[in-house]
């Protein structure tokens, strides 16, 4: 590393494109780790940027983030060319020596030769010494803060002893007690009235929605109408245009008779002005003429009945085709109409679509909101009964109180007291069993109740806030079903919402490991309450509640082997199951049952808490992230039946291999090995349907047709972690290749080609998978699928289609023969040259920052290229040929813009056939071969796919012209494939 980095020219000598270039490829680093008020006054200092432009990146309004303000000033240095650069970089250098090395790959010096002259030395110190000073006067003011707050946490440490000791003073519960009893119930009825008001809302949004939806249905049929209109009016212009060329056909025809009219007579002209002589040739020729007119006068009349009869089967066959054609542009217009039509159900049926999506997003915040409502009531409904016991406690020791003082008034000693209270053990109340609350019920328990059960004593859990019976006060139990409920309590039943408990005795976790440990925390803090005493409401036994379909569950269980407890099917499309669940195992008795869709998984690994979201995961994903529990775990599951169901008769039809479907585009080759095998080239889509396909690591996938959404062959494709070992393999083979297996020229660049290079940012874990977990974990290696580490080669990248409904845009490359060929193509129909757009100062600034400028010509004259003019040429349905380079595909993509990219492939041979268009555009051939030198390898940087064009395909300009109009018209029937960022 360190030879290269000597062997590597000085930053100072660089080129302003390859400075510029270095850092827009860690732009997005630089937005997100950089602090524009600490690099300002360097670059001030610097003379790059005036007061100003330090006004504009801090203040305005339309920055709202620190990465926005970071990037404008990116955008503001780049204006400075050369000198911007260097100060940017000498600025990092300064203050973030670790991205400044990230960037350039050199380690930070401050030795004055490492800077590139734009402050002098003197300046250069003071500046150094004032950031030395300011980070100084920092670290005094954090040692500061750390002091006050550590402070501050003593005083909170007092006030908190202070508050303990004001929580056990209990002299004003009973008070206390009836104001919470009287708010509640103002509670109560301010819920009732916010319910009504609720339903009201309701109402009226229905009635809304559906004049909304009544509105659109209008709107509809009304566009529908319109629509038609035009297309009658184009057929009658159509119409109108065919009669007017057939009434012109006539006066033609009577203009050609007047010529031969007037011809015959200039010749009779001619004869009468003949010589004597001449005239008796002419009579002697007459003679002979009328000697021969009888023979002659019968193939006339023969030729001029064939010529009638040819003339009007002409003039039939004429008729034919003028109908034809008149059909023909009727048809056209149907097309145009029904392609029109086909568009705009297409944007319909996307915000019907959109609609459905936010109605789910809805629905889904409404069943969280209205458990964490449920959960709370049930908190404050514990916290009600906990407060009724001490209350009822207190009255208890008070009563007991009260009978000892008028025991002492009595003359008999301590020693007979004593003894009469022994003898007579009923005076003494006996001990409560204290009151517990279960809050998780299995799911089995479900079918052993009746429905009739729910009516009166069930605890509402729907919706509807509770009503006055939700506390129904019910029949003090006799004495023999108290001892009944005493000794069933070994074996806890999940139908009644409290239990009692004897004195010291707790709950078995092993027995139920869905309750709370709030459970056993909450104790009465008397355990000798009489059970005369306590109210009959706290002795009552609720059914339990019924399952809402779609609420989320979290339960706690032992989780170690935890495949072994459970099977799982489905994948990232349809959201992974619980299929199966080993009876007796720690899972089947916590209640986890088939049909369960797992949404989240926690556990704890090396002291560090682990979270991993498996909503939208794959398979294979889910079984590592499953397979990495070994010990306690929180799983939160929501019951999805029909979705289950589903996903089971599609696996039995065979519609689906599993419930996993993602596209991937390749980025190596690959041959066919076995059978079985799909064999993929570089920069294929593929369909990937099951990444758990085998044991060894294989998932099974299909080729995509280019044009529509079908899968074509299909087969078996290593998984990422063995398609990056054989990139790596493919990389070195490359990199290094054998003596016996060196080719000539031409094959050694088709092997370069075998292969792409993609690199992450996401180290810590597969870059193809969603769950998100401690970064500071590592994967591990224990079933040989997940290496101990993860490289930054991707050998497959997530892709997603897009559909370009209008025109795309057309860019040539490389460069330097675009300049070439952008006139030509745009003189051909269907094309047009973007042209550039002079705009004023407050425009250019306005546009700069939306990003919509492409391209600027002149900085001086805010003469550039522009998103508006792109899509004004593909408005009227023609294609934008841009004369522009690869940095604005980035900035089309942004715009929902995919141009199509066509690479040129040129050698010397080749372009000796443009020479002469070369020479028009001030071009050698030189030029353009170290054009495409250069711009080739950035096209596999591209997140999208490009249209190679090889030389041996076309011979002169009027052949690459018509193979470039052919490729353009093959790629816009094709689907767009969008890369999602890697970083």
């Amino acid at each position: 590393m360190t030879e290269s980095v000597l062997n590597t020219p000085d930053l100072k000598d660089l080129e302003e494109e390859e400075l510029w270039d270095l850092i827009n490829d860690n732009r997005h680093a630089i937005s997100l780790g950089v602090r524009p008020c600490v690099l300002i006054p360097y670059l001030r200092q610097a003379r790059v940027l005036t007061d100003l432009d330090e006004d504009e990146i801090l203040t305005c309004l339309n920055f709202t983030n620190r990465g926005m303000k970071t990037s404008h000033m990116i955008d503001l240095l780049r204006v400075q060319g050369h000198n911007g650069a260097m100060a940017l970089l000498e600025g990092l250098m300064i203050h973030y020596p670790a991205l400044y090395t990230r960037i350039t790959g050199r380690q930070p010096s401050i030795e004055p030769s490492g800077f590139s002259g734009l402050i002098n030395y003197t300046e250069l110190t003071e500046y150094l010494v004032r950031a030395v000073s300011s980070m100084q006067t920092e670290l005094h003011v954090a040692r500061h803060e750390a002091a006050r707050l550590q402070a501050r946490c003593c005083e909170l440490q007092g006030k908190l002893e202070q508050a303990q000791q004001n929580n056990k003073e209990l002299s004003q519960m009973q008070g206390e007690h009836a104001r919470l009893r009287s708010h509640l119930d103002g509670l109560n009825r301010e819920l009732l009235k916010l319910k009504d008001e609720k339903c009201d809302l309701y109402v009226r949004y229905t009635t809304a929605l559906e004049e909304k939806s009544a509105t659109i249905v209008r709107n509809r049929d009304l566009q529908l109408e319109i629509s038609q209109l035009q297309h009658e009016l184009k057929k009658a212009q159509k119409e109108t245009d065919f009669e007017r060329q057939r009434s012109l056909k006539n006066p033609s025809d009577t203009q050609k008779l007047r010529d031969e009219l007037n011809a015959v007579r200039a010749k009779l002209l001619e004869t009468e002005t003949l010589f004597p002589v001449q005239q008796d040739i002419l009579a002697h020729d007459l003679k002979e003429v009328e000697n021969r007119s009888s023979e002659l006068a019968v193939e006339v009349s023969r030729l001029s009945e064939e010529n009638i009869q040819l003339q009007q089967e002409k003039e039939e066959l004429l008729e034919e085709k003028d109908c034809l054609a008149l059909e023909m542009e009727k048809l056209t217009v149907d097309c145009e109409m029904y392609q029109h039509r086909s568009t705009l159900f297409h944007s319909q049926l996307e915000e019907v679509q959109a609609e459905r999506d936010k109605a789910y997003l809805s629905r889904d915040e409404a069943q969280a909101q209205i458990a964490r409502i449920i959960a709370e009531k049930d908190v404050l409904r514990g916290q009600l009964m906990e407060l009724q016991a001490r209350v009822f406690a207190m009255k208890a020791c008070s009563k007991q109180r009260g009978r000892r003082e008028k025991s002492r008034d009595r003359k008999f000693s301590c020693n007979t007291s004593r003894g009469s209270c022994s003898e007579f053990p009923t005076s003494s109340p006996p001990p409560r069993r204290q009151l517990c609350r279960l809050n998780a019920v299995l799911p089995e328990s479900f079918n052993s109740f009746d429905a009739c059960e729910f009516n009166d004593e069930a605890i509402n859990n729907q919706v509807e806030p509770s009503c006055s019976e939700s506390l129904r006060r019910r029949d003090f139990p006799s004495r023999s079903d108290m001892e009944d409920i005493y000794s069933s309590q070994d074996s806890l039943s999940f139908d009644n919402d409290y239990v009692f408990i004897s004195k010291g005795d707790s709950l078995d976790e092993s027995k139920s490991p869905t309750s709370l440990p709030c459970s056993t925390s909450r104790r009465s803090p008397n355990e000798s309450v009489s059970r005369a005493s306590a109210p009959p409401f706290l002795m009552r036994s609720r059914p339990q509640a019924l399952r809402i379909t779609g609420r989320v569950l979290t339960v706690f269980f032992q989780g170690e082997m935890i495949l072994n407890q459970i099977q799982v099917i489905g994948g990232n499309k349809t959201g992974v199951f619980v299929h199966h669940v080993t009876e007796g195992s720690s899972a089947h008795n916590t209640g986890i049952s088939p049909g369960s869709q797992i949404l989240q998984l926690k556990y704890e690994r090396e002291q560090r808490a682990v979270r991993m979201v498996l909503e939208d995961t794959t398979m294979e994903e889910a079984l590592w992230a499953l397979g990495q529990v070994q010990g306690p775990c929180h799983i939160t599951l929501r019951p999805s039946q029909d979705a289950y169901e589903n996903l089971l008769q599609q696996l039995k039809n065979g519609e689906v291999m599993s419930g996993d479907s993602f596209y991937i585009r390749v980025n190596m080759t690959m041959q066919e090995d076995v059978a079985g095998t799909l064999a993929v080239k570089c920069n294929d889509i593929v369909h990937v349907t099951d990444t758990h396909h085998s044991i060894d690591g294989s998932w099974w996938a299909s080729h995509v047709h280019p044009c529509h959404l079908e899968d074509l062959k299909s087969g078996t494709l290593p998984n990422y972690y063995r398609a990056q070992r054989l990139l790596i393999r493919a990389l070195e083979d490359m990199t290094y290749p054998r003596k016996a297996q060196r080719k000539e020229k031409t094959i050694s660049h088709e092997k370069q080609r075998a292969a792409r290079i993609v690199i992450t940012g996401q180290q810590s874990r597969n870059p193809l998978w969603v769950s998100v977990e401690d970064n500071k974990t590592t994967a591990q290696d224990s079933d040989g699928c997940v290496p101990s580490r993860c490289v930054t080669l991707m050998p497959y990248t997530l892709v997603s289609p897009r559909f370009p409904p209008i025109c795309r845009p057309v860019l040539l490359l490389p460069t330097m023969l675009g300049r070439a060929l952008h006139k030509r193509l745009a003189e051909q129909d269907g094309y047009q040259l973007c042209e550039p757009e002079l705009l004023i100062a407050s425009e250019h600034a306005i546009q700069m920052q939306k990003g919509e400028i492409l391209e600027e010509c002149d900085s001086k004259t805010h003469l550039c290229y522009t998103l508006q003019g792109v899509e004004k040429i593909m408005k009227r349905g023609t294609h934008c040929v841009l004369p522009l380079g690869l940095d604005c595909v980035r900035r089309l993509h942004r715009a929902e813009i995919f141009p199509i990219i066509i690479y040129i492939m040129s050698t010397e041979r080749s372009l000796r056939k443009l020479r002469h268009k070369l020479r028009q555009n001030v071009l050698t051939e030189s030029q353009v071969l170290e054009c495409s030198c250069s711009e080739e390898p950035l096209l596999d940087k591209l997140p999208c796919l490009y249209q190679s064009i090889p030389p041996e395909s076309w011979h002169d300009s009027a052949t690459l012209i018509d193979t470039l109009k052919t490729v353009v018209t093959e790629e816009q029937q094709k689907i767009v494939w969008i890369e999602s960022d890697t970083w």
